[in-house]
């Protein structure tokens, strides 16, 4: 199904008050209605939502985690809001639609199951393993055949930035393209950094905003170059990188709770008192 042999058209949206009803035509007509009263829907992209659907993707795994049925629901939800968000941006674009997503996925299930839905028998998980592989290089090469060869890093790993990071990086080190040591790698991060600092230093806070893009670039160049430096050092960069987030809500806690302690709230505070406490988490976590 593609929008070549049907007029694709966006869901109508809904009037009035809408009710949960739990079905799916609801949902597209519930969401088509924000896209079209809701300030901040109306202005979403399908790129601008990218970040969105990843962390909601997280927090499901989380959800699942902690068993709890009411966050496993609302998290599944919030997975499933992407989905259909995209569907109607796509549909106001005349792409494609929710059927059509569908339909591809049921067609790729059925495919990909010749065990379930054909005669072919499988004796066990493993064989299922090999077969799904195997069908896997034939939707390979039909995508070859309507030119979209398949590229050497092509296999990275779907994750967060810093894990495709890593791999890509991992990839193209089994290719020959790599530092020889660390210190090659430490290097380019040093040139990185140098070039992001270029493009900020005596700089106004209006020029930087009109050069936003490539503060961008030169910050992703940078924090690029430090998963080298970690890949390199055979450490993990999303490890390293959860390890300081944790370490930070650690220490932002203890200012906290030294705050209340004192009968201050946060927003009573200001940087320096904060950051005294700050000094002082440390303290606490070297002695502890």
């Amino acid at each position: 199904m593609s929008n070549q042999d049907n007029k694709i058209a966006a869901p109508a949206p809904v009037q009035g008050t809408p009710t949960a009803s739990g079905e799916l035509d609801d949902l597209l007509a519930l969401m088509a209605r924000l896209r079209v009263d809701c300030p901040w829907d109306k202005k979403q992209s399908n790129h601008s939502l990218i970040p969105y659907a990843i962390e909601e993707a997280y927090e499901l795994g989380e959800a699942v985690q902690s068993d709890d049925d009411e966050d496993i629901k609302g998290e599944l939800g919030d997975v499933l809001l992407q989905v259909v968000f995209h569907c109607q941006m796509y549909a106001e674009q005349g792409r494609f639609d929710m059927s059509d997503v569908i339909a591809t996925l049921q067609e790729k299930l059925i495919r990909r199951h010749p065990h379930v839905f054909e005669a072919e028998t499988l004796e066990d998980d493993a064989a299922v393993k090999v077969r799904w592989d195997e069908i896997k290089m034939e939707e390979q090469q039909a995508r070859e055949a309507r030119g979209k060869p398949k590229r050497r890093l092509d296999n990275t790993k779907a994750g967060s930035a810093l894990m495709q990071a890593q791999d890509v990086q991992k990839q193209a080190s089994k290719l020959g393209f790599d530092w020889e040591g660390v210190a090659g790698a430490v290097d380019k991060l040093d040139e990185e950094i140098a070039e992001l600092k270029n493009e900020l230093t005596d700089k106004s806070e209006t020029e930087v905003k009109t050069n936003i893009r490539e503060v961008e670039k030169e910050l992703g160049d940078c924090m690029f170059a430090l998963v080298n430096v970690a890949r390199k050092l055979n450490l993990d960069a999303e490890a390293a990188t959860l390890t300081c987030v944790h370490k930070f809500k650690s220490r932002f806690g203890y200012i906290e709770a030294q705050l209340a302690a004192a009968g201050k709230r946060l927003e009573d505070s200001d940087i320096t008192e904060m950051d005294a406490l700050w000094e002082a988490a440390k303290r606490y976590e070297r002695s502890s």
